[in-house]
Order: structure tokens, then sequence, then C-alpha cells
């Protein structure tokens, strides 16, 4: 096990930074409880990759996560029925399960997971099938729609013990009702069951689209849904499977632990969705709202003092929080991410915009930044220049001076003599920021970050 974990130590080196080995190392690698991760996997998937889906899930087995997956089948569902000479038209956009449709429908499944766990077997990762005796169903013949299943109870005690001894459940998206009626159920509903009776660490939904995506084709790389789930609904153009995804986990979440997250990612880039902050796909949590205050008053400073210095690696000013005179001060309720608006003349400065790169992943500081800009259309900062976020910054502003030792950057100004005026002010600001380590003594431990202006 040792020489194992060296390996995947090595590995997570090549795609994350110390701090994500480091994280894997106290979540994945101890002797606790085996962390479920119940894997949907898209038909798909199967269809186009299922050796890259083999090799991801036989990692996640040996990193220390007990991966339970869950197979679809829809494009092979409708391949067989367009083969056996069946014109079935769709209701709500999927297939009803008519009896002719059901009498494909099961075959084309049972091939779907015999080819994940041969896959699985094929890389000496053992595999269980299990094509019965999960879900228990009540189901009823609903005219064109065909027989229509309802989870009733979820039979889990297999599955762990399957983990236990060392295989991966691969569960095919069957029901059955108490009279032995097999119903198809869909994949996404059978994760949810399991999901809700083992409570797992993680849920993830694989296909090939890689995530929540735009019609576009876009990946939203994160959805803090505390903030963020009405305006991505509202405002991101999802295409019709994503949107469905979304909905489907934001109920799913509501009903788990906190701590519990779900991904919509590739099989490729599996490993670094869940072991990098930045990851390859969407991060779908409950998250937590930003709180917006007028001053410091209501604010424990001592651990937004530790939560500025450590992602700036710098020492704060000792009367920083007397001296300023905030306009807002944004804070997530975690202390994981802050923004500080002064009142620095006519135009507010963002005098500190800091995010630990746990928050980052998880999409809280792009939740943190809606935010501030809807609240402040006009605004000037200025970071250090050797500052790495400073690219991103460039991108959120509408533009920038560079100087030998800041860049300045503006949003919401096209007055020469404006601009002017807020370049010379914060050239001219004294830095509440000063070279040394910080004292961390008293604050909790935060993930390095990069901050903003100083």
């Amino acid at each position: 096990m040792s020489d194992t974990r060296d390996i995947i130590v090595r590995l997570l080196d090549n795609i994350g930074s110390k701090k994500e080995v480091e994280q894997y190392l106290r979540h994945y690698a101890s002797g606790d409880a085996p962390k479920f991760a119940v894997i949907k996997v898209s038909g798909s998937v199967v269809d186009a990759s299922v050796e890259s889906l083999a090799s991801s899930l036989s990692f996640l087995k040996a990193v220390g996560m007990a991966p339970i997956v869950v197979h679809g089948g829809g494009v092979q569902i409708e391949r067989a029925v367009s083969e056996a000479g069946l014109s079935v038209p769709l209701v709500d956009g999927m297939l009803p399960m008519t009896p002719q449709v059901l009498e494909i429908a099961r075959p084309a499944l049972l091939d779907v997971g015999g080819q994940v766990v041969d896959a699985l077997e094929a890389l000496g990762t053992r595999a269980r099938p299990f094509t019965s005796g999960v879900l228990q169903v009540s189901a009823t013949l609903e005219g064109e729609r065909g027989l229509v299943p309802v989870p009733v109870k979820t039979h889990h005690a297999a599955l762990v013990a399957a983990t236990r001894s060392g295989a991966i459940p691969v569960v095919s998206p069957f029901g059955e009702t108490i009279g032995g009626q097999i119903a198809v159920v869909h994949a996404d509903v059978v994760a949810r069951e399991i999901a809700l009776a083992l409570r797992p660490h993680k849920v993830v939904f694989l296909s090939n689209r890689g995530g929540l995506v735009e019609r576009s084709g876009a990946v939203i790389p994160a959805v803090n849904l505390a903030e963020d789930y009405e305006r991505v609904l509202a405002e991101r153009d999802l295409d019709p499977a994503s949107r469905h995804e979304l909905v489907i986990l934001t109920e799913l979440l509501a009903q788990l632990p906190p701590t519990s997250s779900a991904s919509v990612t590739s099989p490729e880039h599996l490993a670094r969705e869940l072991f990098t902050y930045r990851g390859a796909g969407t991060l779908v949590r409950r998250g937590e709202q930003i709180r917006v205050h007028a001053g410091f008053e209501p604010i424990d400073t001592p651990r937004l003092r530790g939560l500025l210095e450590e992602c700036f690696g710098r020492r704060l000013h000792v009367d920083y929080f007397a001296l300023k005179e905030p306009l807002r001060v944004y804070l997530a309720e975690s202390y994981r991410a802050t923004a500080i608006v002064t009142r620095e003349g006519a135009v507010p400065y963002l005098d500190k915009f800091a995010v630990t790169p746990e928050a980052q992943g998880e999409g809280i500081g792009g939740s943190l930044w809606r935010r501030l800009r809807a609240d402040t259309p006009k605004l000037f900062w200025r970071s250090r220049a050797q500052n790495p976020v400073n690219t991103w910054y460039a991108q959120q502003a509408d533009g920038l001076v560079k100087a030998k030792d800041f860049w300045i950057f503006w949003c919401g100004m096209d007055d020469f003599d404006e601009i002017r005026a807020c370049v010379e002010r914060a050239r001219a600001m004294k830095a509440t920021l000063k070279d040394g380590a910080p004292d961390t003594t008293s604050s909790p431990p935060v993930v390095a970050a990069p901050g903003a202006a100083s």
C-alpha cells in the first residue's frame, strides 16, 4: 500500500500542486472508512471510451475512494430499437418503455454493463455486476409513456459489501416491483437513490460533454448553488442535458451532508476534476452565501486578518481595520473569500480581493466577483506587477496601466480625466501589506492564494 501511495502522490504531483497532494493524503489516503463515490456513466461514454472510463475508475479505487458505478444506455437502446426496425416516437425527449421497447432495452443495457465490467477486469480491477436487487420500485403503465417506475426503496448493503471486498460495483439501471416486474429506470434516478442511501463523499456524472455546458459548447467550471443556481438557470444558455443534470444534482445535494459535492466531467479528466482546485469539468456544491457588510464591526477581524495574510503571504498593517473606511466588505461565510471595497474619492477602490485556491475551485471566488461587480459599476484597483492573477484581472477590467511595481486596473469608466485621477490615486496609496511571514498563531489555517490590491 505504501508503494501504491507513493506512485499516486507522484502522479498527483504532475497534475496539481503540493497543497492538492496534501489534501489527497489527508482525505483519501487515511485508514478511515472508505470514501464512497457514486458515479453515473452515460451510455455514450461507454460507447466512445470504455477503456478510458475503466482506467479512471481503477485510478479512483487505487487512491482510496470506493467508486460505485451506475451506467446508462440511452444511445445503445435507441440503436437497438432502430436495428429492430421499430419506429418509436420520443415522449418528453425519452423512449417510452412500452413492452416492445422494454424487451429490446433489457439486453442492450445488460450488454453495456458487461462492457464496463470486462474493461475493468482487463486492467486487473475487480468488478461486480449488479443487474437486480438494488432498487425496489412501484411501476404503472401510463399510456404512451409505457411502464413508469417510481423508486420505493434502495437495497445498498450488497453494494457496500462489494466495495469492502475490493470490487467495483457496476449497477445496471433496473428496478423491480415486489411482484418481480422488471422496469428500466433512468440512470440519473438510480444514481440519485443510491447516493441518498449511501450519502457519499462525491457524486460524479460522466459524459462526453465534459461538464455542464452552454449551447455554445462552453463548460461552466463551477456552480456555487447558494449564490449561482437561479442565475445559471436564468442567464446561462444551458443545453437540455446540462439543465437536467443541474436540476437533479441540486435536488440531490440539498439532501446530502454539506461536505458532499458533485462533479460533471469526462472520464479522461476525472482525476484532475476530483483532485485539483481548478478541475477539468463542472464542480457543483451547495456552497455558501456571500455576506455584504457596511463596515468591519460585525466581522471577526482576527479571522479576516488570517485570511488576508495567508492569501497574500505578507503581514497586514497592524491598524488596517482601524484606518480603513470600507464602503462594502464582501465575505464568504467560511472566511475563505473576501473583497474589501473602500472609499477613495469619487470612485470605489477594490482594496483587497483574496480567495483561497479551494474556494476558487468551488466557484466561490467567481460568485464573489459577480456580486462585487453588480453592486459596483465603477471600480479601480491595483496589483503587484508579479502577481500571477494579473492576466485574469486584465480579462475582467475595461483598461489597465502597467507600472514598474504595480498594474492599475479599472472598470466602468471611459472619461479620460476620471481614469487619470484614479490611476494617480492608486499610484500614491501607501501599501498596507508588508514583507515578512504572517502571524498565523491565532488564525485558522487557509490555503494560500494570490490576492489583488495591496
